[in-house]
């Protein structure tokens, strides 16, 4: 299957469908699955909602230079500011990455994956952070995922968590589910040259530090399928 670079880098969503009940934009395919994921969840007790889908490159860009720039905090693996002034440029693009993606290596660019959360057990004007706590121990959405757990694990499983353990690269991320059928197409398709190409000729942020350690980010923080 041919995947044209535009489509990879979240630069066209012509191929999306805007959904009212989930608010936001997924692929045809992403959404049916999403809404049998949903149905079974709401007979467990649940009620699934999406906290990001399609996210387009131009979001993405702005994101990720709002952090480099200071404008946006960075967070260390406690979820703590980091003091970005006392880092080099190298520490700062590597801090980023941890829990934001390189425009243009965004998983969200594709229409494939979503971050979601189970609105059943929010307390009142409760504000979703998407963090690991919310999902383990007491966490407030910790039920619903250890219900994914077992959905997941089904032998006919479409879903899957690309962030499910930390490999050294992005953050584990129990929130972020990815459909495999056609993520995993689009995965094999983002070559490093596609997002070199792509950033070169982007305002970026810390662009050459980005562009000098490249094949390493590639491998550590966008490969998660090979």
């Amino acid at each position: 299957m041919l995947i044209e670079s535009r489509f990879l880098l979240g630069l066209d969503n012509s191929l999306l469908i805007a959904s009212e009940s989930y608010q936001c934009q997924l692929q045809a395919e992403v959404l049916a699955a999403l809404d049998a994921l949903s149905a079974r969840a709401a007979a467990a007790g649940f009620s699934v909602r999406v906290a990001s889908g399609y996210r387009n490159f131009a979001r993405q860009l702005s994101i990720w230079n709002n952090k480099a720039e200071g404008r946006r905090p960075v967070l260390d693996d406690r979820g703590e500011p980091l003091d970005m002034e006392r880092l080099s440029e190298r520490e700062k693009v590597f801090s980023i990455l941890r829990w934001s993606a390189l425009p243009g290596a965004s998983r969200h660019h594709w229409g494939t994956d979503l971050d979601i959360y189970d609105a059943s057990r929010m307390p009142a004007c409760y504000e979703v952070k998407l963090t690991q706590a919310e999902t383990c121990g007491d966490g407030v959405f910790a039920a619903f995922h250890r219900w994914l757990d077992t959905q997941l694990q089904a032998p006919d499983a479409v879903f899957y968590r690309p962030y499910a353990h930390d490999r050294g690269g992005v953050a584990p991320e129990p929130w972020h589910l990815s459909y495999a059928p056609v993520a995993q197409q689009y995965a094999r398709a983002l070559t490093l040259d596609v997002l070199y190409e792509q950033l070169l000729h982007t305002d970026l942020a810390l662009k050459e530090t980005v562009l000098a350690h490249l094949p390493e980010i590639y491998s550590r923080f966008v490969r998660v399928d090979h």
